[in-house]
């Protein structure tokens, strides 16, 4: 189940930083960026991948947060441990989930 979550966010986050790839990049020069007042000293290709990767983090946050957001409150609450290793005390000690 972990993997497949894992790529409910990678796959469409994958697909999203794509297509900004493609917007922003037939807008904006990668040679007429600037950073703090200074130009960029990286090559095109350079600016592309960094980009790439930091549109690939902000829309896999976005996927994460709606992963964990669709989680039912059962998927939430479940005590990952088997009733008989939880510690002694836990409110879940007894119960059947």
């Amino acid at each position: 189940m972990f993997f497949q979550r894992l790529m409910w966010i990678v796959w469409p986050a994958f697909l999203v930083a794509g297509l900004l790839e493609i917007v922003v990049f037939a807008v904006v020069d990668p040679q007429d960026l600037h950073w703090f007042g200074q130009s960029v000293e990286m090559s095109r290709q350079g600016v592309y991948t960094l980009a790439f990767f930091v549109f690939w983090i902000i829309a896999s946050v976005s996927s994460a947060l709606t992963t964990l957001l669709a989680m039912s409150p059962f998927e939430v609450n479940r005590c990952p441990l088997p009733a008989e290793d939880r510690p002694d005390g836990c409110p879940k000690q007894g119960a059947c989930q």
